[in-house]
């Protein structure tokens, strides 16, 4: 969601594996630490893999959203939930890839007039719905292990 005043803010998230598919995920600041895992045949199944966390970004991002703009609009959100159904493709290599997200919000406010306005504007301020829809510059960088010497790519 959109902070009033912020033009660019960068963070910075660790992940270190802890034991066969499954990786510790900590946080910048005083957040607490998620574990995630690769479903079974690969896995265990005992956390939530990276695909789940996208889901659970993309459909928590449209809620805060929707919340903030309500909320701004002096309309009382007496509840606020969202379903979010990711759908898996295998691309033309066979592997796996997120084809569509789809997220369906369950408001409970007092003002309908208010909120139909919101309705109009809220997934604009989601910054995780937007930058997944227009695609979001991933860069990466693989460091050789220590004494492996220079990547093949050097």
């Amino acid at each position: 969601m959109a902070e009033e005043g912020i033009k660019e803010q960068e963070f910075k998230t660790r992940v270190e594996l802890i034991d066969g598919y499954s990786f510790r995920v900590e946080f910048p600041g005083e957040i607490g630490d998620i574990l995630t895992d690769e479903p079974e045949p690969v896995g265990k199944g005992e956390y939530p893999n990276a695909g789940m966390l996208l889901a659970a970004a993309v459909g928590n991002c449209l809620c805060a959203s929707l919340a903030f703009c309500l909320r701004k609009a002096r309309v009382q959100v007496k509840g606020l939930s969202a379903e979010v159904c990711t759908r898996l493709l295998r691309n033309e290599k066979g592997r796996l890839r997120v084809a569509s997200i789809k997220v369906v919000l369950h408001p409970e406010v007092d003002d309908l007039n208010k909120f139909a306005r919101c309705s109009e504007i809220f997934e604009d301020f989601c910054i995780v719905s937007q930058s997944v829809r227009r695609g979001i510059d991933v860069q990466v960088q693989l460091e050789p292990p220590p004494g492996a010497g220079s990547t093949p790519s050097e």
